[in-house]
């Protein structure tokens, strides 16, 4: 199965429902399989003391509230009803993580076929139970977590019915230094849990993506924009769409390349092998009947011959009949 890439649209449409429409076309034309943005009401979501990421203040107002930031990137449920739309019409998976229960309704009320839980709900009991209790696919992001943090959230969603659960490893910083990816941590998930592991990228580039494929996620998701000078909390950490499709288009490559791990020879490769292995050949003039040595025989390519892995078999027999130097002795 191929592996599920969702490009994260989340808040960088800065609150435009045109720009959500040109996010969904350039993910489409990355060649992603869902598009994914953020649902919430503000002030169901954080509190009007809530302060900023330091992230979040580089591209926002520096003194404007985590509050005040979110009602600028919020669109209305009229909105996300005609994004959906979209997405259908343009042949892409819609999907939305909601932040608040209002939010889950109204997705729900979409159709919507996956759940993505955010890293930051890992905590929320009653957030995850109500995602579990609509027995949809669960993907869990596991940014700032602790395996057992992981452990208490797959126990509450397992137990409360949820669909199939991904868990997906995350490090919860935009954008996240290299030496902080630590992408082993998925495998221990994996190990640990025994679900479907994926990875959430923050990182800067394609390279983390690319890699974690190599290390059997079945899921990535990695954020993207339309332009990463843009005002709004996100962009900074985000791919632009030529990014996002080399991005796919490597993930894609590095699926073919992963195989089926059966070691034999490639089709493409049989035709070489007389070409570059080996024969028993004779080193210099010998006349039938004569004894076969070290002495008269040598190895050399092309390799349509006796194999040298037979080199001891050979050794002591007699020619049976005369061999020029470097013709391919015959038993």
């Amino acid at each position: 199965m191929s592996v599920y890439i969702i490009a994260e649209a989340g808040v960088n449409h800065n609150g435009s429902l045109k720009l959500a429409k040109k996010l969904v076309d350039a993910a489409k034309d990355a060649g992603s399989d869902c598009v994914k943005f953020q649902t919430f009401v503000s002030k169901n979501v954080v509190s009007k003391n809530a302060l900023k990421a330091e992230y979040q203040k580089l591209k926002t107002e520096p003194e404007e509230s985590q509050l005040d930031m979110l009602k600028k990137l919020e669109l209305s449920f009229d909105e996300f009803k005609e994004l959906n739309q979209y997405c259908i019409d343009n042949e892409i998976e819609f999907m939305s993580t909601a932040f608040d229960f209002e939010s889950i309704d109204f997705l729900d009320s979409l159709g919507m076929r996956t759940w993505k839980i955010p890293s930051g709900e890992i905590t929320n009991l009653p957030y995850l139970v109500k995602i579990a209790k609509l027995n949809k696919p669960v993907i869990l992001s596991t940014g700032m977590s602790t395996m057992e943090d992981i452990k208490r959230a797959i126990k509450v969603l397992q137990e409360s019915g949820s669909g199939a659960l991904t868990v997906l490893h995350c490090t919860t910083e935009y954008p996240t230094p290299f030496i902080d990816v630590n992408l082993r941590s998925m495998g221990t998930i994996k190990d640990a849990f025994e679900v479907n592991v994926g990875y959430s990228d923050h990182t800067k580039g394609i390279e983390i993506p690319i890699a974690a494929v190599a290390l059997g996620a079945n899921v990535i998701e990695k954020h993207f924009t339309l332009d990463r000078n843009m005002k709004g909390p996100d962009h900074k950490a985000s791919l632009e769409p030529s990014e996002l499709k080399a991005m796919i288009d490597g993930i894609r490559n590095i699926e073919l390349a992963l195989g089926n791990g059966i070691k034999q020879p490639a089709d493409s490769e049989k035709k070489n092998m007389e070409i570059v292995r080996k024969s028993i050949v004779a080193k210099c003039r010998i006349k039938k009947g004569e004894l076969l040595t070290e002495d008269n025989l040598t190895v050399k390519r092309p390799g349509s011959g006796i194999s040298p892995m037979r080199w001891y078999e050979v050794i002591g027999t007699k020619a049976v009949k005369d061999f020029d130097e470097d013709e391919m002795v015959e038993l």
